[in-house]
Order: C-alpha cells, then sequence, then structure tokens
C-alpha cells in the first residue's frame, strides 16, 4: 500500500468511531428520560409499547368476538336442526291423522257380523291389516285404553258408567281408537269412563 492510501483510511476510522460513540450516547440518553424501554436486547420506544398494548387489547376483543360468534353459529344449527325434526315429524303426525279416518271406516267393516266366509270380507281384513303394518312402519301404535286407567293426556272422556266390577277412573269402552307416534298423540282415544 502507499502512503497515500493508507493515510484516507486512517482517517476514516475516527469518523466512524464517533459516529458509533455518538449513537450510544443516545441510547444512553433516552433510556436515562425513560423514553425507551429494553427488552431482551431489543429497544422500544414507549410509542412503540402503546401501540403492542393496543394491539394486544385489540386481539384480544377479536378473539372473545370470534369465541361468541362461534358458540352462537353452534347454538343456531342445533337449533336449526331440532326445528327441522319438529316440523317433519308435526308435518308426519299431520299426514297420518287425515287417514286415520280410513282406519276407522276399516275397522268398522272388519267387525261387521255375516259373511264370514266371504271373500270380500277377507279381502277387507287383510287390507286392514296391511294398514296396520304401514301404520306400525311409519312408528304410529294404537294407545292401549280399554280396562287401563284414565289419562287426560290420552284419553277424551265423553261418557261416564257406574259399574261396580270396574275400579276407580278405568276405561270401560273405547268408541274411537286413539294413536301416538313416539311420545306425540296423533289423536285421543274417545272412551267410556267407570265410577
Amino acid at each position: 500500500m502507499s502512503e497515500e492510501t493508507k493515510q484516507p483510511m486512517e482517517e476514516q476510522v475516527p469518523e466512524v468511531e464517533e459516529t458509533a460513540q455518538a449513537e450510544a450516547a443516545s441510547e444512553a440518553e433516552a433510556e436515562k428520560k425513560g423514553k425507551k424501554k429494553k427488552e431482551k436486547g431489543i429497544t422500544f420506544t414507549r410509542e412503540q409499547v402503546e401501540q403492542m398494548e393496543l394491539a394486544v387489547k385489540q386481539l384480544d376483543t377479536v378473539k372473545d368476538q370470534f369465541v361468541r360468534l362461534t358458540a352462537e353459529y353452534d347454538n343456531y344449527r342445533k337449533r336449526t336442526t331440532k326445528e327441522k325434526d319438529t316440523i317433519y315429524q308435526d308435518a308426519k303426525a299431520d299426514t297420518i291423522k287425515a287417514f286415520l279416518a280410513v282406519y276407522d271406516n276399516l275397522e268398522r267393516a272388519a267387525q261387521s257380523e255375516g259373511g264370514e266366509d266371504s271373500p270380500h270380507k277377507k279381502g277387507l281384513e287383510m287390507i286392514f291389516a296391511q294398514y296396520k303394518d304401514i301404520l306400525k312402519s311409519l312408528g304410529v301404535e294404537e294407545i292401549e285404553a280399554k280396562g287401563a286407567a284414565f289419562d287426560p293426556e290420552m284419553h277424551n272422556a265423553v261418557m261416564h258408567i257406574d259399574d261396580e266390577s270396574l275400579g276407580e277412573n278405568v276405561v270401560a269402552q273405547v268408541f274411537q281408537a286413539g294413536f301416538k307416534m313416539g311420545d306425540k298423540v296423533i289423536r285421543h282415544s274417545i272412551v267410556q269412563v267407570a265410577n
């Protein structure tokens, strides 16, 4: 190296050292004044710390809103599923109720006297049996009433009779069969109650 190239490098070294010393001095002054906070080797200004704290609060708010929205959606999904199921069950019960008049007529025809060997009566009994099977496959069952204790949830009393051979509030006679689907009563049994 020539003397000319050595001299400018020597002049540059003091400038770099002076700049580093100036920066260190300004950092020391800022720390003394409390304007900067040092954390794990990283220096933050008070404004940056406040911005980070604000960002954390906003994040917590958004997280809370997200949790609430998720819970609301879950409740909505469960409620609509239940409503759909209820609507379907109600529509099914209403449809079956409309066909119960046919059941009553088939029952009366099958119980009519005479023509025991008649092919018409045998055919009618077969149709009635098939109709009962269809109702059973749909989950509809007849409410057992005769000889059972009167239950206003299941029975509709239209007559009263005094009969010592029967107990208190016992169904003596069934005028029209009642039906239920699961726990839901489609049609109440029309009955006569004793004592």
